[in-house]
């Protein structure tokens, strides 16, 4: 298996922020035309990786969609940081902090309008570490 860690700033905003093209380099450099898995996996308590269609409004509709289930508000018991940050660590039950994307022919085999995306509501904490493991088939 083959690994990186892929350093991304989210900034002080919530986030749906495209992996793709961090995806698809390591992939080119790792699988040389072959076949296996791409795993992404943030390490952090207050994240997730999401497979979706990106632009077209759809990672807005993403943001709005966890605002609505995990508001911004003083009802979490886990209270620390900013004004609702107890919701952050609710995320990866939501949006798991991983994902595992086919490689076939060396290429991310995703369909024609999906992207991976880092989601990131924790305004508290701008820099984030993406682990991508290539394992050949």
């Amino acid at each position: 298996m083959q690994s990186t860690v892929v350093a991304v700033t989210t900034g002080r905003t919530e986030v749906v922020h495209d992996l793709t093209p961090q995806c698809a380099s390591f992939v080119d450099a790792t699988a040389a035309g072959g076949d296996g898995l791409l795993h992404i996996f943030v390490p952090h308590a207050t994240a997730g990786i999401a497979v979706l269609e990106l632009g077209a409004g759809s990672d807005e509709d993403l943001l709005s969609a966890l605002h609505d289930l995990l508001p911004a508000d003083d009802r979490w018991l886990h209270s620390h940081g900013s004004r609702g940050h107890g919701r952050s660590h609710v995320l990866p039950a939501l949006i798991s902090p991983y994902a595992t994307i086919p490689v076939l022919g060396g290429a991310l085999a995703l369909g024609t309008w999906q992207s991976v995306a880092l989601v990131d509501l924790n305004i508290d904490n701008p820099e984030r570490q993406v682990r991508l493991s290539f394992l050949r088939g």
